[in-house]
Parts: structure tokens; C-alpha cells; sequence
């Protein structure tokens, strides 16, 4: 439940960074670096707990 929440969040964070570019606002970039750096990290957290659902099953 947590990765979705982390990866809404990441998706949140770059829809704020494409408003930045859209004002041209100089901090888009590293709102655009974090947005990645949450989502990735999201889709990590949620492939571990399919990998530990599956062997929990086993």
C-alpha cells in the first residue's frame, strides 16, 4: 500500500515539474530529478512486495 501511495506521489511531483516548464520556472529540473527519484523508488517497493507475496506462497 505504501509503494502506491510513493508512487502517486512521484506521479504528483511530475505534473508539478511539467507546470514549472510550462511557467518557465528555472526549478523544474530537479522537481523532474526528485519526481524519478519517488517513482522509481515506488516501483521498486512495489516489485519487492510481489516477490515476497510470491515466495510467501510457496
Amino acid at each position: 500500500m505504501v509503494s502506491l501511495l510513493v508512487i502517486g506521489l512521484g506521479l504528483s511531483l511530475l505534473g508539478e515539474a511539467i507546470i514549472s516548464k510550462w511557467n518557465n520556472s528555472s526549478n523544474w529540473v530537479w522537481l523532474g530529478t526528485l519526481a524519478l527519484v519517488v517513482c522509481n523508488t515506488g516501483f521498486s517497493l512495489l516489485g519487492r512486495a510481489v516477490i515476497e507475496k510470491i515466495k510467501d506462497h510457496e
